[in-house]
């Protein structure tokens, strides 16, 4: 009789334990995208950097994560002053303007995707609209988590455009962070993401 109850009881775990298994295999099945468009050189209130304030948060995001990255890149803005640069971006704004990025990223393997930028003239920058347009049926019923860096807007207008890039989307709440925090507080980042389960 005990070696009949030990045999059922060993039957019961090693279903169990399968079954964890199975799940944990399931979880990791799609995979974590971090895209964003960050800016190096002369910034509001950090002054001249070598690596923009967005990128920091990303390569957080990706540590804690294991996300992958894809960084919208553009020449057009290197070596500018920050004046000429935000002049620049509020006449590309007005104008509706798509700036041409490098490279590409196929997303249809992704379950979730985290959208990232700096906020200029209450939205993300131009360029990352260029993305959005040709990515636009790419992200249908998969997580999109979008964060900003600023100094003083917070996420400003960017959900809500990320929600119309992406109608069909499960777009989240957000997330934004001072430029001038992300070399020092990416405790910040870490509690917001394990507020997301990460």
């Amino acid at each position: 009789m005990k070696k009949v109850l030990f045999s059922a009881v060993m039957l019961v775990l090693a279903a169990c334990s399968g079954v964890a298994k199975q799940e944990k295999v399931m979880e990791k099945e799609g995979k974590t995208m971090v895209v964003f468009f960050s800016h190096a050189g002369d910034n509001y209130a950090v002054g001249n950097i070598e690596v923009g304030n967005t990128k920091i948060v990303a390569d957080y995001i990706s540590e804690i994560t294991g996300a992958e990255q894809f960084e919208i890149v553009t020449h057009k803005y290197d070596g500018m002053a920050y004046t000429p640069l935000i002049n620049l971006a509020k006449e590309e704004a007005k104008k509706g303007e798509l700036p041409e990025y490098e490279g590409d990223v196929d997303l249809s393997n992704c379950d979730t995707v985290f959208i990232g930028g700096p906020v200029w003239w209450g939205t993300y920058p131009q360029v990352m609209f260029t993305f959005f347009k040709k990515h636009a049926n790419d992200l249908k019923g998969k997580t999109v988590i979008p964060f900003t860096t600023h100094e003083g807007s917070g996420l400003a207008n960017c959900v809500e455009d990320v929600r119309k890039a992406f109608p069909g989307a499960n777009v989240q709440k957000g997330f934004s962070i001072y430029g001038h925090e992300v070399r020092t507080e990416r405790a910040k980042v870490e509690k917001w993401l394990k507020g997301l389960g990460y």
